[in-house]
């Protein structure tokens, strides 16, 4: 009986002994795990600050181009209002066409926008006619309208252009031509007194047709393309006068062509016509 105890003791024993071995290889062999990924991950950590140094070097590299080239901007180029920006090389030549303008026009401009539009306004009519009662040139945010009287486009009551037309529409296409993505609306407006013949069934119908006559004109013989212009018809409804005289429907009689330049090419295509 004493026997069978001593057995029964050594077994446990040695039972006890074996799972204390059995967890102390399984702890050693989660700590060796750990220690492994441990290091995997010290070595990712490396990694990726090395990468995000390296892309905060490339941001920093970015941001100084960015800002030199900002500088160089700012030191050629001037914002006009919020409508344009404008080289210092065009400014200059702005400044050169203002001392050709009558000072009495420029009283008024009091900002770099106005100055560019009594410019502008100056170079076309010149440019364009000599004759300022057929050709009235206003500026709205470099928006340029000129207004054409029908006496130097159209005889009377018909709506074919005459020839003393060629020299300004030939002006106007260089205009146009000079900027690829501009868009022109051609406008055609009568005075108020109604008209009702063959031809035309009331001063909508002559309206429209005077303004797609100047349309062809441009698109067929002085290459303009057709995809730039809008042929538009007002009638009477739009008139710059009363039309209380024979002088005021006269200046009501009239096709206005919308034209919208870039500045630097527009300002360059008058240098060399002037």
């Amino acid at each position: 009986m004493k026997k069978l105890s001593v057995i029964a003791v050594l077994s446990i024993m040695t039972l006890a002994s074996c799972v204390s071995k059995k967890k102390y290889v399984a702890l050693e062999s989660d700590l060796n795990d750990t220690k492994s990924n441990l290091v995997k991950t010290q070595v990712e950590k490396e990694e990726l600050e090395a990468k995000m140094s390296k892309i905060e070097a490339r941001v920093t590299e970015y941001n100084e181009k960015i800002n030199s080239l900002k500088e160089v901007n700012d030191s050629q180029y001037s914002s006009v209002g919020d409508v344009a920006v404008m080289s210092n090389n065009t400014k200059a030549k702005m400044r050169e066409t203002l001392t050709k303008v009558d000072p009495a026009l420029l009283a008024d401009a009091t900002t770099l926008e106005d100055s560019i539009n009594v410019a502008i306004s100056h170079n076309l009519k010149e440019s364009i006619s000599d004759d300022d009662n057929d050709v009235n040139i206003n500026v709205d945010k470099t928006v340029v309208m000129i207004n054409i009287s029908d006496k130097l486009l159209f005889n009377s009551g018909s709506y074919r252009v005459s020839s003393k037309a060629n020299n300004i529409l030939q002006k106007i296409a260089d205009v146009i031509n000079s900027e690829p993505s501009m868009e022109v609306m051609v406008e055609g407006h009568t005075d108020s007194r109604t008209i009702n013949t063959e031809m035309f069934q009331d001063n909508w119908d002559l309206s429209v047709k005077r303004a797609t006559s100047v349309v062809r004109i441009l698109q067929d013989k002085y290459n303009v393309a057709p995809e730039k212009l809008i042929a538009s018809g007002r009638s009477s409804y739009m008139p710059l006068v009363d039309n209380d005289t024979k002088e005021n429907r006269s200046k009501n009689r009239r096709t206005k062509i919308i034209i919208i330049p870039n500045l630097d090419k527009f300002f360059a295509l008058l240098d060399s016509n002037n």
